[in-house]
């Protein structure tokens, strides 16, 4: 699957699109192809988060989460085992 991400902080032209493994859910989460996405205030804030004292909940040096985005909507592809109000093929 295709993801976009980044690997440092930086301006927009850290992020990059690229071919990452398919994860599968923890037991409380949901696994959603997604059909369509936005870019938000709160993903710009991310790619150099400010104020400083945000980083050491996203990463000192560089985010501990490479991915990016909040904002999808798309088709429910599986859930973990915990997931009782989605279902596989459930549009969100």
């Amino acid at each position: 699957m295709k993801a976009a991400v980044r690997e440092r902080y930086g301006p927009p032209e850290v992020v990059e699109v690229r071919e990452v493994a398919t994860p599968t859910p923890k037991d409380d989460e949901v696994l959603v192809r997604v059909h369509a996405a936005s870019v938000n205030r709160a993903d710009l804030d991310y790619l150099g988060p400010r104020p400083g004292f945000i980083r050491p909940l996203i990463g000192m040096r560089a985010p501990r989460d490479p991915r990016m985005g909040i904002d999808v909507a798309g088709v429910v592809e599986s859930v973990g085992a915990d997931v009782t109000g989605f279902h596989a093929g459930d549009r969100v």
